[in-house]
């Protein structure tokens, strides 16, 4: 049983099937149809000394969906961090206050060595360049969901990443949990100068998985059962890296390259943000309404897979469904104007 989550590595594909079926049972909670308060009393310490939007409110959310309450804070210049405080100290100061922690922080590391000061949970809401677990947790349930509802089996998928594969921890922790469910197909392309780490592409490939590294977009792949696509970490380059760098729509997923170069099934993903504006070589907006783009649906998922987190986390995932109540609120059928209903 898992003590903190800290990296893929820490979890075995018995922890992972556990943490998707207990996911599953979260459902009715985080589609706003059930209520469970199992976490009532319980508090969340929810510490970003890094941006964040999505990650932050997603894990404030799974954890109030469970009855808890959260304290949020946010950035570093206001952190008592700032005025020389050790990643041990702040540790120990609000594992005294809190009952879990979420942490974010950009030196790749970090959190490690602040959950190594309690015993309290603490769990890895992304280090620098280093590691997302919990979205690559919810990424790999999205799959998981996608391909139930496509009638595929995920033993032999076809998964291509592109984007930046250097500095986005996102690939870095699905391609290692991807790495468990082998045999699988793995194609990377990258920008020159983003390429995935050798050393995760070695270690991956030992554990079964075929990966192939591509040049840019413009192949065959017909066959592929998923695009996950991301953003370009500027924030993270060398001041060497981002002078005159200049990203090609030669990188960009949009509704012309999946129908030109995919099939209709190919699954559309992107842990976001995505740059939605007119001049980005992201993910375009063009594919907005098409049902092959999954991302709504992606962070959708990401409370369910939370609350599993959690629930595991503080040994109350067996009282969940003995706990639940229907809603008294109204709740649309749908939450976005273009969402299908499967």
């Amino acid at each position: 049983m898992m003590s903190h989550l800290l990296s893929i590595d820490s979890l075995s594909r018995d922890d992972i099937d556990h943490l998707m079926r207990v996911a599953a049972k979260m459902e009715p909670v985080a589609q706003r149809r059930k209520v469970t308060r199992v976490l009532e009393g319980a508090v969340l310490g929810n510490l970003f000394f890094e941006a964040s939007t999505r990650t932050r409110v997603s894990f404030h959310t799974a954890f109030s969906r469970l009855g808890g309450s959260v304290c949020d804070t946010t950035g570093f210049t206001f952190s008592s961090m700032a005025k020389g405080e050790s990643l041990y100290d702040t540790s120990r100061v609000m594992a005294g206050y809190c009952d879990a922690i979420v942490m974010r922080h950009p030196d790749q590391g970090s959190v490690a060595e602040f959950a190594s000061a309690t015993h309290v949970p603490v769990i890895n809401a992304g280090d620098g360049p280093g590691e997302h677990p919990s979205q690559a947790l919810l990424d790999f349930y999205t799959i998981e969901k996608e391909f139930a509802r496509q009638g595929k089996a995920l033993k032999g998928a076809h998964v291509l990443m592109t984007g930046d594969l250097k500095y986005g921890r996102t690939v870095h922790s699905l391609i290692k949990l991807l790495s468990l469910y082998a045999p699988m197909r793995i194609t990377l392309v990258a920008p020159p100068g983003l390429e995935m780490p050798q050393h995760l592409i070695d270690r991956v490939s030992k554990q079964g998985l075929d990966v192939e590294v591509c040049a840019n977009l413009n192949n065959d792949f017909s066959d592929v059962d998923v695009v996950y696509t991301t953003r370009i970490q500027k924030e993270r380059f060398t001041a060497e890296m981002s002078e005159g760098f200049n990203l090609s729509r030669d990188y960009t997923v949009h509704k012309a390259f999946l129908d030109q170069h995919c099939n209709q099934s190919t699954i559309v993903m992107h842990p976001l943000p995505r740059d939605s504006r007119p001049d980005a070589n992201d993910l375009d907006v063009d594919l907005n309404g098409d049902p092959r783009l999954a991302i709504f649906r992606q962070t959708d998922n990401g409370i369910p897979v939370r609350m599993a987190i959690f629930a595991t986390l503080l040994k109350v995932e067996d009282q969940i469904e003995k706990d639940l109540r229907d809603v008294k609120w109204f709740v649309p059928e749908t939450v976005g104007v273009d969402d299908a209903k499967y």
